[in-house]
């Protein structure tokens, strides 16, 4: 798997609004729908942008993260 979404030709991204899932599955199957559909579910596309997802390894809260982030919004 690629590290930049640069390195990614962009006709082979998949946008993420083309993806269905019915939600009357399980979660498991709900997942699988999605992986299928998506095929690449670090690099997709979001309405013609392209976007890149990674995970870093702290021991942050989002909610701590975010809070933080919009703080520095009103500052």
């Amino acid at each position: 798997m690629s590290d930049s979404i640069e390195d990614i030709p962009g006709d082979s991204l998949v946008d993420i609004r083309s993806v269905t899932i019915d939600s009357g599955l399980p979660g498991t199957l709900r997942m699988l729908q999605y992986i299928e559909q998506i095929q690449n579910p670090y690099n997709f596309l979001c309405d013609g942008t392209p976007v890149h997802i990674s995970f870093v390894n702290e021991e942050k809260e989002l909610s701590e993260v975010l809070t933080r982030y919009f703080c520095t919004l009103k500052r």
